[in-house]
């Protein structure tokens, strides 16, 4: 609960600073955003090999491949958000958390996640990396400008608590400040540069020593961190291959807004050996933009454009804090499970959201739109797989329902501030105050409002790879042999081939058998004939229960595809049922399995769902002549969601808007299935 003493200083507070909290850009502010600020720099970094990573033994490979999990969006106290929020966890925090250790929350409470990850990346903010940091200390010279005033002594340890809210809002200004005192010759570009540097260096130090093959996998890594103009998120993270050779300085917002610039630069890096690849994240809140039929300048995709984007982005982050981005129920009116986690807004997650247009937005529609372009012969930009991340800005993977502190540090720091409890009269008050805070009514209860509620204890990503390395690995990334989970670590295998046996998953050379003869999970799938016949392909799908969360209740397959007339489709088909329940013929779902939740102590019908599923499966609806594609998706039987675990701690009834249980699952990369391909005859 908030200390009514505490929330009596912030309104004096408040109201001594004129509430002049706003978080609002100027005119002025936009436009320094809008336009490059830096040239882009080719310089690399050659690095020593004993700097690299330790030269511990790597377990012997796997030719079958192993599930490895990780989360590859991590922000520390680098970059200017966290650092607002109150984080102070370096990117060496933030690997020590991965690796099992306990590290602190910014509200000052260890943080320690269950079982500790098999790989990590952290992903700071390019953008201004480090310097807020920089600014709040005030020994240094980027602190002497009135711009920086608002962050001194952001997170001095008597300023970590409700007093400080007012403080971190406005802090928020600090790049935009900082963009346009460049833009007008006040401060010179590469004072910020710099800090940047520096920063960057210590993330690539930090990686290279909690790298250790075979165990534990870093990635150096960082988030370019762009926009359109009407606020719709453009963001990617990029991740880079190992550390030999590196770029001196992450390409920024601040070099270029146009995600094509970022290409190019990725281009001209890997022909020099340095090798990376961009995974967009919250395409969800783009408002569109993230797949549309145009380029950055409004023109229509061309296949130089598509060939250039699929090259640098193979993947997707399609689950995490912010929402997931499968699927919207607008979009899927036949997908009774689209409305999963969904943050359908624009924005950073404080103060009043802005709805995000759902066309454009979406992974499944951009598959469809994919199969459309292919149709007119461009190469397909959309043809990415999947990953989840977290996105956590406290330096700690978020992904437990059960012990979720959201993203926003010292301002989601309570389940008050999650706003899954109420608040009191006296504190409602104070914090309708406050520019970038809403309060709404449910129940006759007040309650924060807005974006925070909507966030999701998400996600992870996965990995079909033979070793734990970082070239395995890697390599799992570019062939698209990926997974992505909402936080348990469900193992989700998919394979297509023709002429593949009925009892393929009986055998123990199965899995050796898909690899040999089909192709996996991310890959296109071309037509073979089988004893000179051109049938039907078989999709093997293999789900497997994280021992620490609920049984799977339904394994299914979504098919997207382009009819005769370019029009493209999609079906979502149950293909195996707990309890050995067979699948409605009629409705292509199975029966209800009774699972159930009791709301009072989030405890579940332990005798429902089961810990593996599994079959192979033949398309009766397959037409050799038209494109298609194909992914596996698995869900749990239902429990607690977040937001009631916070109510039933507290000994209050969960929030009546928000949904109490939902449904844990994972999700496959696609199978594209392309007739166009060469036809191959076994």
């Amino acid at each position: 609960m908030l200390n009514k003493t505490v929330c009596v200083s912030l309104a004096l507070a408040i109201l001594a600073g004129g509430c002049g909290g706003t978080n609002e850009p100027t005119q002025a502010q936009r436009a320094a955003l809008a336009e490059p600020l830096f040239e882009t720099e080719y310089a690399i970094v050659e690095r020593k090999p004993e700097d690299q990573f330790h030269l511990s033994e790597p377990n012997r490979a796997n030719p079958d491949r192993n599930a490895y999990f990780g989360d590859l969006h991590v922000h520390t106290t680098y970059s200017f958000d966290a650092y607002a929020f109150g984080t102070l966890a370096t990117p060496n925090d933030a690997y020590r958390f991965a690796k099992g250790e306990a590290i602190k929350h910014p509200a000052g409470f260890d943080m320690q996640i269950s079982r500790p990850l098999d790989f990590y990346g952290v992903t700071d903010h390019a953008m201004f990396m480090g310097v807020a940091a920089a600014a709040a200390d005030t020994s240094t010279n980027i602190s002497k400008y009135p711009f920086a005033q608002n962050v001194h002594n952001l997170n001095a340890p008597d300023n970590m608590g409700r007093l400080s809210f007012l403080d971190r809002i406005r802090s928020f200004g600090l790049a935009r400040a900082l963009a346009l005192a460049i833009a007008e010759g006040e401060v010179d570009q590469e004072e910020t540069l710099s800090i940047t540097r520096s920063a960057w260096a210590d993330s690539i130090k930090a990686a290279d020593t909690h790298n250790d093959p075979g165990r534990f996998t870093t990635f150096v890594a960082y988030e370019y961190t762009t926009t359109a103009d009407d606020a719709g998120s453009l963001h990617r993270n990029v991740v880079f291959k190992g550390s030999e050779r590196l770029p001196e300085v992450p390409f920024s917002r601040m070099h270029s807004r146009d995600p094509e610039d970022l290409w190019n630069w990725m281009d001209a890096l890997r022909g020099a050996g340095v090798e990376s690849l961009a995974i967009p994240h919250n395409s969800n809140k783009s408002n569109g933009h993230m797949f549309e039929l145009v380029d950055w300048a409004g023109d229509p995709i061309d296949d130089d454009y598509a060939v250039k984007r699929i090259r640098n982005e193979p993947l997707l982050e399609i689950t995490q804090i912010k929402g997931t981005s499968e699927t919207h129920p607008v979009l899927s009116t036949t997908d009774e499970w689209a409305d999963f986690e969904l943050v359908s807004t624009r924005g950073v997650g404080m103060g009043r959201p802005i709805p995000s247009k759902p066309q454009g937005s979406y992974a499944r529609e951009a598959w469809r739109r994919g199969l459309e372009l292919d149709a007119q012969g461009i190469t397909n930009p959309y043809a990415f797989g999947v990953i989840g991340s977290s996105d956590t800005h406290t330096g700690a993977a978020q992904n437990d329902e059960s012990n979720f502190s959201s993203k926003l540090g010292v301002l989601s720091a309570d389940a008050q501030l999650r706003g899954s409890v109420p608040l009191d009269f006296v504190e409602s008050t104070v914090l309708k105050i406050l520019p970038a805070l809403e309060v709404v009514e449910v129940d006759s209860k007040n309650f924060l409002g807005g974006q925070p509620t909507e966030f999701s204890a998400s996600g992870l990503a996965a990995v079909w790879a033979e070793e734990n390395t970082r070239e395995s690995i890697y390599a799992a990334f570019r062939r698209k042999e990926t997974f992505a989970t909402s936080g348990p670590r469900i193992r989700l295998r998919f394979f297509a081939g023709f002429g593949l046996p009925e009892d393929l998953l009986e055998s123990s050379e199965g899995v050796a058998r898909a690899y040999a003869d089909g192709v996996s999970m991310g890959a296109d799938l071309a037509l073979e004939s089988v004893d000179g016949q051109k049938g039907a392909p078989q999709f093997v799908v293999w789900a497997q229960a994280d021992a620490n969360s609920a049984p799977l209740q339904r394994l299914q397959i979504i098919k997207g595809w382009i009819d005769a007339e370019g029009q493209t489709h999609e079906k979502v088909i149950d293909v195996a049922c707990a309890g050995g329940m067979s699948v409605n013929a009629a409705t292509l779902r199975c029966p209800g399995n009774g699972a159930a939740v009791k709301l009072s102590d989030c405890s579940t019908s332990a005798e429902t769902g089961d810990n593996e599923l599994r079959t192979v499966w033949s398309d009766p609806n397959f037409d050799a002549e038209r494109r298609a594609f194909y992914y596996a998706r698995v869900l749990e039987n239902p429990t607690c969601r977040w937001s009631t675990w916070d109510a039933i701690k507290a000994g209050v009834e969960p929030r009546s808007d928000l949904k109490a249980t939902l449904q844990e699952r994972a999700w496959s990369s696609p199978i594209q299935y392309r007739p166009s391909l060469p036809y191959k005859a076994k």
